[in-house]
């Protein structure tokens, strides 16, 4: 209510100024002058605009479209008839090729021509032959190029390549590379013709020339290939009697884009100037593009049938749409004039309908100085005669609202005075609750301080109660595992100790037993020693049997050979005692020494006895003390538990004090932030009491400057 109370003094405040007469009125006159030329600040000028704007925009968007679908018609049009005119041309040129391939074959099968190749053909014909029929061809050829002035020359080749070529007129072709052209070639044993483009001759003529490839009329023969050299002006007469229109151009053009012919100045045999391309697969058709300076030109394109070359004509675009220019012309015109009218009418809107808004804005302004007797004068019947209706009414309204503020404005003040004595006394009492909420709310923050502290307390405790339970729960069963443990070590000390018994039975067994087999390879020894004596006998025995062999000469010779087997069996019986002897010694001494062992190992294994004895009743022990120590463990165990249950009942008392002394100093800090909350407002309601009492005066002394 008070910034909206601010907002109106402030407003008629500024309204109720009194402005500088001199400097307003030349602000003013500017003010007006750039209103009558600004468009987004006067109605006249925008109506002026728009209307100006629309009818010179629909008359040139009209004259426009006018000159763009005349110029399309006119290039469709010229794009068809040039295309048919080269079309007729190509097949005109056609024609006249296709006389000269007839030429050729009227030539070539002339009764006496044929009986003329066939002389040729025959083997074994002297010189005085030849020279006659090579003057006979000459005659036909002659005739044939008097009959006809646009023939050059005419050759004849044979297919064989020891006879030479025969020609009549002015030839510039060389006969010594004829054979070894490319068309020449592909013309070689098979029938056809072939178009060769314009080149320069021996003398420097250009010509170009057709080679068509003839067999006899009997066929026993390769083909004969006849060469007719034909002037260029065949061709170049015909395109230059076609005439597309100012800046055309035409030219007969082979596929690799040489050219054969043109309409004017163009040098035959060069590359074509042309920069777009032609599909080459289509036979006619049409394409716009730029030609080599860039200008926009229309290529309408034929295929010749004969020669397979492309008939090109380029007519500039400019000078296919020069008739539409007047379009063009006439649409400016009829913009400017039509411009001219729809600014006289324009002007006359702006007098219709800008100067009465004008003459209100201007009471407008003179009501927003304070003035609210003035009124309009304008009466008519349209929406601006209205607008001047509404005009009045609304500054009547204003005049009434004036003095009831005015009156609103004293009672407000009077309202003020009696609101800023009492939001004192509330913002005194509320100051005074404040201080006293905020030390209840110190001294209970204080108190949820000190419980949390104390619930901590608890918790830790708490946890290292739970640490201990733990461990003495290991405890238990560590103590548990070390009785278990010492009950298996018994039982396995007399399973040891068995053992250890059966041990020393046995060793001392393995002992005697040991000695019986130290006696019996004693035995062993002996009976090696009597058989050694019967090798030694059956030794000498052999020697005295060789020596009785010896003496019987060869009837004893199968008993020597006995005589020395037995010898080598006895010296091998021998060797193999004297192993075994070894052998028994070395049992013998190994014997001696397992003895020596078993004696040494015997009181070992009576110490170990007596050391398994010891050590199963310190484990008998151990087992005893265990037991009584798992007793004690056990009864911690029960006290812990007990006073694990204490200190639960005393974590969750902590808790429930922090609990309520959080929420009493919530609830204190609540009351304090309440408090401070009161006491703002207080503060706040006075300044406002304050402020409203200036504003009612600031609103009596502005509603004091209207005129009413």
């Amino acid at each position: 209510m008070s910034k909206g109370l601010n907002k109106i003094g402030s407003f008629f405040k500024d309204r109720g100024k009194k402005p500088n007469k001199s400097s307003n009125s030349k602000k003013e006159i500017n003010g007006l002058a750039w209103t009558r030329l600004n468009p987004s600040k006067s109605v006249g000028v925008k109506l002026f605009l728009i209307f100006f704007t629309a009818i010179v925009a629909f008359v040139l968007l009209v004259g426009v479209m006018s000159y763009i679908k005349a110029k399309s018609t006119i290039e469709d049009t010229a794009v068809n008839a040039n295309k048919q005119t080269i079309i007729q041309t190509s097949e005109k040129l056609d024609i006249i090729l296709g006389q000269y391939e007839d030429i050729a074959l009227q030539i070539f099968f002339d009764s006496e021509m044929q009986v003329i190749m066939r002389d040729l053909s025959k083997p074994g014909q002297d010189e005085y032959e030849k020279f006659m029929t090579n003057k006979k061809v000459s005659d036909k050829l002659n005739a044939q190029i008097n009959a006809n002035d646009k023939i050059k020359g005419i050759i004849i080749i044979p297919p064989e390549l020891e006879v030479l070529p025969m020609t009549s007129g002015t030839i510039m072709t060389n006969l010594d590379t004829i054979r070894s052209g490319p068309w020449f070639e592909s013309l070689t044993g098979k029938t056809g013709s072939t178009w060769i483009p314009t080149e320069s001759g021996k003398n420097g003529e250009d010509n170009f020339k057709v080679a068509r490839a003839l067999n006899t009329m009997n066929g026993k023969s390769k083909p004969f290939v006849i060469i007719i050299e034909l002037k260029p002006e065949i061709l170049g007469d015909q395109l230059k009697s076609i005439d597309l229109g100012s800046g055309s151009k035409l030219e007969l053009n082979t596929n690799e884009g040489q050219i054969v012919a043109s309409s004017v100045k163009e040098k035959a045999g060069v590359k074509t100037k042309f920069t777009f391309k032609i599909d080459q697969k289509e036979v006619s058709g049409d394409l716009h593009a730029n030609d080599e300076n860039g200008n926009a030109v229309l290529a309408v394109y034929s295929t010749l049938k004969t020669a397979g070359w492309k008939l090109i004509a380029t007519i500039p675009t400019s000078e296919l749409v020069k008739n539409a220019q007047g379009i063009l012309s006439f649409t400016i015109g009829s913009a400017i004039a039509v411009a001219v009218i729809a600014i006289f009418i324009g002007i006359l809107m702006v007098r219709m309908i800008a100067r009465p808004l004008i003459n209100l804005r201007n009471l407008m302004i003179e009501g927003s100085k304070g003035n609210l007797k003035v009124r309009s004068q304008h009466q008519s019947g349209d929406e601006i005669g209205q607008l001047s209706g509404s005009f009045n009414t609304m500054m009547e309204q204003i005049t009434l609202l004036v003095n009831q503020t005015n009156n609103t404005a004293q009672e407000v003040l009077d309202t003020a005075s009696e609101l800023s004595d009492a939001s004192h006394k509330t913002a005194i009492s509320a100051r005074e609750i404040a201080v006293a909420t905020e030390e209840i709310a110190n001294g209970a923050s204080s108190l949820a301080t000190e419980a949390e502290r104390g619930n901590e307390l608890t918790d830790h405790i708490s946890q290292q109660m739970q640490v201990v339970i733990a461990e003495n729960v290991e405890m238990g069963k560590a103590a548990r595992d070390v009785e278990n443990s010492s009950e298996l070590g018994t039982q396995k000390l007399s399973d040891l100790l068995d053992k250890t018994h059966q041990t020393e039975d046995m060793t001392r067994s393995l002992m005697l037993k040991v000695d019986g087999l130290k006696e019996t390879t004693m035995s062993v020894g002996k009976v090696l020693e009597v058989l050694q004596n019967i090798t030694k006998q059956t030794n000498i025995l052999s020697l005295n049997a060789t020596i009785e062999a010896a003496r019987a000469g060869a009837a004893g010779k199968g008993f020597m050979v006995i005589a020395d087997e037995i010898r080598q069996l006895a010296d091998q019986s021998r060797k193999s005692i004297e192993m075994v002897g070894q052998i028994t010694e070395r049992i013998m001494s190994e014997m001696n020494e397992t003895v020596s062992a078993l004696t040494e190992a015997y009181p070992l294994f009576q110490h170990q006895m007596t050391a398994v004895k010891e050590t199963n009743d310190i484990f008998v022990s151990v087992q005893g003390q265990m037991g009584e120590y798992i007793q004690r463990l056990d009864s911690v165990t029960t006290s812990i538990e007990g006073l694990n249950q204490s200190q639960s009942i005393l974590s969750e008392a902590m808790s429930n004090v922090s609990a309520v002394a959080e929420e009493s100093s919530a609830t204190s800090e609540e009351v304090a932030s309440l408090s401070n909350e009161q006491q703002s407002i207080g503060n706040q309601l006075v300044q406002l009491s304050n402020k409203l009492e200036n504003v009612s005066t600031e609103l009596k002394d502005a509603l004091s400057r209207f005129t009413v």
